[in-house]
């Protein structure tokens, strides 16, 4: 039924189990496997008039995220390898995970988005909303969650 997973990861370890599960369930799907990471932009920060910023402070900001997202990534298809699931990764820069799993999720053609849940709880969700929720409100294609 379904033939290409997107799974966004971020590396912690709810995400890698559902990298697990969803290598398995790949497998048993004859799937193939786009992983995700989004990395936020660098975060702008108004400093007022004439203050000192390092100019370098955004190029070593996404030079560090680079590098995370290879290293995350890099587990994820070590998973893939050892399940023999074929798989491709992807890195997108965004301001919200959401949208930059929506924009992939599109951009990719999977017809399934298989995610951990994260997120918020108590106060902050209530204030903020949840990411999960928005990404289940928006998305084109069915999404599963891994608890």
């Amino acid at each position: 039924m379904f033939k290409h997973l997107l799974v966004p990861t971020d590396g912690s370890e709810s995400s890698l189990a559902a990298v697990r599960r969803a290598v398995s369930f790949a497998k048993e799907a004859g799937a193939r496997i786009t992983f995700l990471h989004a990395e936020h932009e660098f975060p702008a920060v108004y400093l007022g008039e004439g203050a000192i910023i390092d100019e370098s402070a955004p190029t070593r900001f996404h030079e560090l995220a680079d590098s995370q997202a290879h290293e995350i990534l890099d587990e994820a298809k070590a998973i893939a390898r050892e399940g023999d699931v074929v798989c491709t990764t992807l890195v997108m820069v965004c301001d919200s995970a959401y949208d930059a799993v929506i924009e992939a999720a599109d951009k990719t053609g999977c017809d399934l988005i298989f995610m951990a849940l994260h997120g918020r709880h108590g106060i902050g969700e209530m204030l903020l909303g949840s990411d999960t929720e928005k990404l289940l409100r928006r998305a084109r294609v069915p999404v599963l969650i891994h608890r």
